[in-house]
């Protein structure tokens, strides 16, 4: 499940980095491709090097769902 993001306000001031929208919503089930319908967000910039910085300064939060079992 996503939780949370850390590192925005970092990354979205980096010189280059015109724009970053976490389009995830807290809780929502996140799974990995090919499963996986979803991004997490998208990150917008002028060239591929404030991309890169901009992509590791952002720390995802996500917590591990497991099944509830009914008795």
């Amino acid at each position: 499940l996503y939780t949370g993001v850390a590192g925005l306000e970092a990354a979205r001031a980096i010189p280059g980095v015109t724009a970053i929208e976490i389009t995830a919503k807290p809780g929502q089930k996140i799974e990995p491709w090919p499963m996986g319908s979803s991004y997490l967000g998208f990150i917008f910039a002028a060239g591929e090097a404030p991309l890169r910085l901009a992509h590791a300064a952002l720390r995802f939060e996500i917590s591990i769902s497991l099944p509830v079992w009914k008795s």
